[in-house]
């Protein structure tokens, strides 16, 4: 038991001095990001940061210098990279798609045993998404869409309560999600939203279809059919009341008279 506990803490000892602390960070395209070492034995070291294992900055603490190198991993990050000579930290300006991955910050001196690993996903910006008519003959049947989306999720909202979403992960793919109601009103929202960001679309009724208020225009041919039998059968019942009232009303008299 006590070889497999020193065994196992040589080997948490290993994977903390060799592959570092492992950090998430989300941006959205477009924003700046600083990517910072949280190795303060590093700030006293020459650095190196990579990125999916190819060079793109250094720092050489003896001459107090700092090194970018635009024209590794394909040129992506030219002029965009700023390295912080003191702390060690670097700043991606005008964060892209394309720079979404693993960051990696190494000791030179050290044969890179004191690492850190920072997982970086940027996300597109979210359009606003459209709301329209599912066709010309479906007066309520509505579509809410969005184009070239990635790790999004389409939803319909009736006020805060979800009531239909669809998930979409390819960036060139169209997100449509139908909304199949007889009748609608505009508590009804489209929202488009990834893990750091949301865009919404509220439904504008009046421009869509007809408001509620004309109900056979606006639920639909079967409610519509609905509606008018149960006023038919109405009908014939209150007529049926009438006729019946007038008949015994007719016997009472008759017998009155007989009498």
């Amino acid at each position: 038991m006590l070889e497999t506990f020193i065994l196992l803490c040589l080997c948490s000892w290993s994977r903390a001095g060799v592959f570092g602390v492992e950090v998430n960070m989300e941006v959205t395209e477009g924003e700046s990001v600083t990517l910072n070492p949280d190795l303060t034995e590093l700030q006293r070291d020459d650095l190196m940061w990579k990125f999916e294992n190819i060079v793109i900055a250094q720092i050489n603490r003896q001459n107090n210098k700092i090194r970018i190198y635009n024209d590794n991993s394909e040129g992506r990050f030219r002029d965009r990279l700023k390295l912080d000579l003191q702390t060690g930290s670097l700043t991606i300006i005008n964060s892209r798609t394309t720079d979404s991955g693993l960051y990696t910050v190494s000791s030179i001196r050290r044969d890179s045993t004191s690492l850190n690993t920072i997982n970086l996903t940027v996300y597109a910006r979210l359009p606003v998404p459209v709301i329209s008519r599912d066709s010309p003959s479906s007066l309520c049947s509505l579509v809410c869409s969005a184009v070239n989306v990635s790790h999004v999720t389409l939803s319909w909202f009736k006020g805060n309560s979800v009531f239909s979403n669809t998930s979409v992960s390819n960036l060139s793919s169209r997100s449509d999600l139908l909304l199949h109601l007889e009748c609608v009103d505009d508590s009804y929202s489209c929202v488009l939203n990834n893990p750091i960001r949301n865009q919404t679309q509220h439904l504008n009724i009046t421009q869509l279809c007809h408001t509620c208020a004309d109900r056979i225009h606006c639920c639909g041919f079967s409610e519509a059919v609905i509606r008018l039998a149960l006023s038919a059968v109405v009908g014939v019942a209150t007529v049926a009341v009438l006729v019946y009232d007038i008949r015994c009303g007719s016997l009472q008299q008759k017998k009155s008279v007989q009498e």
